[in-house]
C-alpha cells in the first residue's frame, strides 16, 4: 500500500479562506500510481502535499517541447503529472533515448542535489503537464518546513538509489 494519501476535499475554508486542493490532487494521484521500480514514493498526508503545492508552479508542455537541456546549469526539479518525457543524450554518435518518463516520475534530480551541468535533454513526447520545484523555492522550504523538506529528499534519495541500480537508467540521470 502506497504511503501517499491524496484524498483531498475539492474545497475546504481555514481561516475564512477557501483552499482549492483540486490542482495538486492530480499530481499526487499519478504519484500514487506510479509503479514503476524508480517510482517516487513520499509519505506525505493531504496537509503535506497542499504545503508542497504552494512551493510548486504547474508548467504545461507541447509535443517536442524541450524541458531540460543538456550541459544547462539548472537545478530545477520536475514532477511529471500527465504526458510522458523522454531523456536523451546527444554525444559524438548522435542521439540515444535513455529512457520514457511517465506520469508520477521525477526528473532533474540529478542537477538538482549535484549542481553541475545537465546531463541530458528531456523532452515531451506529446503534450505534458509538470509541477517544478527550484532550487530558491526548495530552500524556502527547508526553512520553514523541515520536515517535508527532509521526506521530500529521502524520496529524491530513493528515486536517484534505484535509478544508479539499473545501468540503463544510470545515465538517465539528469
Amino acid at each position: 500500500m502506497s504511503p501517499l494519501i491524496c484524498g483531498f476535499a475539492d474545497t475546504r475554508t481555514t481561516a475564512g479562506l477557501t483552499l482549492m486542493s483540486s490542482s495538486i490532487q492530480d499530481l499526487c494521484r499519478a504519484i500514487a500510481q506510479n509503479t514503476s521500480y524508480d517510482a517516487f514514493a513520499p509519505a506525505f498526508n493531504a496537509q503535506q502535499w497542499e504545503t508542497l503545492a504552494s512551493y510548486l508552479q504547474p508548467f504545461d508542455l507541447s509535443a517536442g517541447q524541450v524541458l531540460i537541456d543538456q550541459g544547462a546549469n539548472d537545478r530545477t526539479l520536475f514532477f511529471i503529472e500527465s504526458g510522458a518525457l523522454s531523456v536523451h543524450l546527444i554525444g559524438d554518435r548522435g542521439q540515444m533515448q535513455l529512457a520514457i518518463l511517465n506520469p508520477g516520475s521525477v526528473v532533474g534530480e540529478g542537477a538538482f542535489f549535484s549542481r553541475l551541468p545537465r546531463s541530458a535533454n528531456v523532452v515531451a513526447t506529446g503534450s505534458a503537464r509538470v509541477w517544478r520545484l527550484t532550487a530558491i523555492r526548495f530552500a524556502e522550504m527547508s526553512n520553514r518546513q523541515p520536515n517535508l523538506a527532509l521526506e521530500l529528499t529521502m524520496g529524491l534519495g530513493a528515486v536517484i538509489a534505484r535509478r544508479m541500480v539499473n545501468k540503463p537508467k544510470r545515465v538517465a540521470v539528469t
